[in-house]
């Protein structure tokens, strides 16, 4: 984000959208700061982030509308680190909530990268398509944009003193949360595979 600025931020945010591990909460708050700090426009950084986030939205949405279900299904579960189940979540998700499953869905962990693909499925309206993905992903990106910017004043003291020791910090954390994600996954896929042989 310091090295492209805004429109770094709505490439984490749609990157995000396809390695859900990446979560988003990590990312924009550290957008606030850094617009807090004089060093990014806070409004362009929204922009950019929910634009990141109504690009990655359409491209899933337009995989659903072509592939339909079944391929669709197939498609995410060749993803690394993805599987079917993800895919169900998220169908699930819209077949309880509807139409408002895409609004609600983008403060939902996983699920907010998966969403659109029901709703391509099912041939949302794609203008309401757009219209509430623009609105739930707006609201959840500034709010954690907000936050970065409110907690600036406390947090940049700190930063000051200690930006080497946090920013490998944050790294640390990150990798970890990644490296869980997928040590979880890979084992959860190895045990599905010995429930199937033994009952094979």
């Amino acid at each position: 984000m310091e090295t492209l600025g805004e429109v770094g931020v709505g490439l984490a945010v749609l990157i995000e959208t396809f390695v859900p591990p990446i979560p988003s909460e990590a990312v924009l708050p550290g957008a606030g700061f850094l617009a807090y700090d004089g060093r990014m426009n806070f409004w362009l950084a929204w922009l950019f982030a929910t634009l990141g986030a109504l690009v990655g939205a359409w491209i899933w949405y337009w995989i659903g509308y072509a592939f339909g279900r079944n391929r669709t299904r197939w498609v995410v579960g060749k993803i690394p680190l993805m599987d079917h189940e993800d895919f169900d979540k998220a169908e699930a998700f819209f077949a309880k909530w509807g139409a408002a499953a895409v609004l609600f869905g983008r403060c939902v962990p996983l699920v907010r990268s998966f969403i659109s693909i029901p709703a391509g499925i099912e041939r949302m309206n794609f203008v309401k398509f757009t219209l509430y993905t623009l609105i739930g992903s707006g609201a959840w990106n500034g709010l954690w944009i907000g936050l970065g910017f409110a907690f600036g004043p406390a947090i940049k003291p700190i930063l000051e003193q200690w930006s080497g020791v946090i920013s490998d910090a944050v790294l640390v954390v990150i990798g970890l949360l990644v490296v869980w994600f997928i040590v979880a996954r890979v084992i959860r896929n190895q045990k599905r595979k010995r429930e199937l042989a033994n009952e094979g």
